[in-house]
């Protein structure tokens, strides 16, 4: 019988007993055994930082693309299906493909201890080394010194915003968190920098100095702003007038100056830049659902989606929805007891109707709905309880059939309702 990737990953899961063990000895053990396929990669473009890694990177291929180059893509978590984290040349990986790297790492690896982040990025690492094309787009997982993607010598490295996030690994104090993103900051390779607190570019600037990298960075070599409806962009090459970003909000303006610095970098011309700003996509990041069962059960109602998780994607969500035109707008909040529920929820609460509280389906370590609903009211949000998606986007609608819905507070949530309602 022929093995499905679902069945190998399944078997990875049990190579390693922790899910995340920030160490890069198993993966170059690994590597090593594949004839180090990280040395044999397209040039790399590598993006580290806490909130907008996915969708700068977006922007970023939809740029290249856009210049008529072929990208491949690393990207983490998935969704709805594991095949969403590789993309080769623009397609995301076929399942005989990714079986067939899967279960080649699954050999060569000969039952050792290895994180099922670790095997599964060298399986990506492996596909793109064996598919020609013009630039490779990496993703880091989780930090960036030790993170299983910093294996390889980049063409550019890129640092989106950092806050506090994954405190339990990447230490407690946005200094510490930030020696962890800007070590994936290499000796001598140029690296973009987007917006960052004062106590995070101390540390990314002193980095990038011992080990002479140059830095493009927010503030200092490029600057974005929004002006009448338009993104302008500004660096020493000159100055660009762009629309927006299809992707939704304040933040991602500063995302897109990080994209189209890197864009600019590589030596990309202006239709590139326009493509990066009109083309990308990035689900979950305020995507608004338009078919499947929710919007057949609230066909009045606008439905969204978000997957943003602490309390820097709080703050954005609620940029986005103060931005959007006037409507009462309820929120479905399903969240990870590992996250700052409450200061993810606070800068929502004066932006929100109400919040319904549930559990996210088939996840270990989801909140349960009572203890979201309690975060919800003591940052002043009217909150209840729902024992699905769909009996919570019920009870909104028959008090206001017309109401916007956000479904938000977790990639997991997410990629739940991608498959369901796909």
């Amino acid at each position: 019988m022929t093995q499905t990737s679902d069945a190998i990953l399944a078997r990875m899961m049990a190579l390693h007993p922790k899910i995340i063990d920030l160490t890069l000895d198993r993966v170059w053990r690994l590597l090593a055994a594949l004839d180090n396929p990280q040395d044999k990669l397209p040039p790399v473009i590598h993006i580290a930082g806490t909130n907008g890694k996915g969708s700068t990177q977006a922007m970023i291929r939809a740029g290249l693309e856009g210049w008529g180059k072929s990208v491949h893509a690393y990207t983490s978590p998935h969704l709805a299906r594991f095949h969403e984290r590789i993309r080769l040349a623009g397609e995301l990986i076929s399942e005989p493909h990714l079986t067939e790297v899967l279960d080649e790492c699954y050999e060569k690896n000969g039952g050792e201890n290895i994180t099922y982040f670790e095997i599964t990025t060298v399986a990506g690492l492996l596909a793109f080394s064996r598919t020609p094309a013009d630039y490779t787009l990496l993703e880091v997982g989780l930090g960036g010194r030790l993170d299983a993607t910093n294996v390889i010598t980049p063409e550019l490295s890129v640092i989106t915003p950092i806050s506090i996030d994954h405190e339990q690994f990447l230490g407690n104090t946005l200094a510490k968190i930030a020696a962890e993103k800007a070590g994936i900051i290499k000796r001598g390779v140029p690296v973009v920098v987007g917006p960052q607190p004062e106590e995070a570019m101390e540390v990314i600037e002193a980095t990038a100095a011992r080990l002479g990298a140059p830095l493009i960075a927010y503030g200092q070599q490029w600057h974005v702003t929004q002006e009448r409806g338009r993104l302008v962009f500004q660096d020493e090459r000159g100055l660009l007038d762009l629309p927006l970003p299809a992707l939704l909000g304040a933040h991602q303006v500063q995302n897109a100056g990080a994209a189209l610095a890197a864009l600019r970098h590589l030596g990309a011309d202006e239709a590139a830049c326009e493509a990066a700003m009109v083309n990308a996509e990035w689900p979950a990041r305020m995507q608004k659902l338009k078919t499947g069962p929710l919007i057949e059960a609230a066909p009045e109602a606008e439905l969204w989606l978000d997957g943003g998780h602490n309390a820097a994607a709080g703050v954005a969500l609620a940029e986005v929805l103060a931005w959007l035109p006037p409507r009462p707008t309820h929120l479905i909040c399903g969240m990870l007891n590992t996250k700052d529920v409450s200061g993810y929820m606070a800068p929502l609460a004066p932006h929100v109707a109400s919040l319904t509280a549930i559990s996210i389906p088939d996840e270990v370590n989801t909140l349960s709905a009572e203890e979201t609903e309690a975060a919800a009211k003591s940052v002043g949000i009217e909150a209840s309880t729902a024992d699905s998606t769909l009996a919570a986007l019920q009870a909104i609608v028959a008090q206001d059939p017309q109401a916007r819905v956000l479904i938000c507070g977790s990639l997991y949530l997410a990629g739940h309702i991608l498959r369901e309602n796909g």
